[in-house]
């Protein structure tokens, strides 16, 4: 198992970070941040709606100078607009304004209803602009599973590779909707908790071109694939 941090495995740089996919984004979304504040300020937000997170200050400034000003006393720090049910939707700001006042800024792009696994529809996921790295994440957990009841769009997921909703989710298939949308230049595969996890995870890492990072955020374990 490698001993490098998540951050320097999935290759995030200073700038914009999009998380796209299933099976912990927002898990994601806070370890990295947790990781990268001994490197510079860091800001997490939202392109779409995420839970209001107790563990950091939010805010949402209304000007460039209120967010400098704010960073000089939080960061990490949870950026959005407030939204019902205690949610909070994308920033006021526009997210250049986000990267000139913080060095990471990393952004849940899509949404998951908590399912490990997603198919996007045609007006997601949504990227901003200025996203240097864009990361999917899977739920290993979803494996071997009928894809209905693991994937987030179950339906779209059936569509993009030629089966039906009711088929086993296999490396296979998960590989063709991946090659299917196109979206991320890294993978990476959550909660590999048990052997089986981990062997899906490689031969899913064999049938793709991009980089494919696997581990468990509870375990605090990762390496390359």
């Amino acid at each position: 198992m490698q001993t490098e941090s998540l951050s320097k495995l999935l290759g995030v740089c200073p700038g914009l970070t999009a998380i796209v996919g299933g099976g912990g984004k927002t898990s994601l979304l806070y370890a990295l941040a947790r990781e990268l504040q001994a490197k510079g300020r860091v800001i997490v937000t939202t392109s779409t709606k995420i839970r209001r997170p107790t563990q950091l200050p939010v805010a949402d400034p209304a000007t460039p100078e209120e967010l400098r000003a704010t960073m000089q006393t939080a960061s990490p720090l949870c950026l959005g607009s407030p939204w019902p049910e205690d949610k909070l939707a994308a920033p006021t700001l526009p997210f250049s304004e986000l990267v000139r006042a913080a060095d990471y800024v990393l952004v849940e792009a899509d949404g998951s209803s908590g399912l490990p696994a997603k198919a996007h529809a045609p007006h997601e996921p949504v990227i901003p602009a200025e996203a240097g790295q864009v990361i999917l994440v899977l739920g290993a957990d979803a494996f071997g599973k009928p894809i209905s009841e693991v994937c987030h769009r179950p339906e779209r997921f059936a569509v993009l590779t030629g089966t039906n909703p009711a088929a086993l989710l296999t490396p296979a298939l998960w590989a063709e909707l991946i090659r299917s949308e196109g979206y991320g230049n890294i993978y990476y595969v959550n909660k590999c908790e048990s052997p089986d996890d981990w062997e899906n995870a490689a031969a899913l890492a064999a049938l793709l071109s991009v980089p494919v990072v696997a581990g468990s955020l509870r375990d605090g374990q990762f390496r390359s694939m």
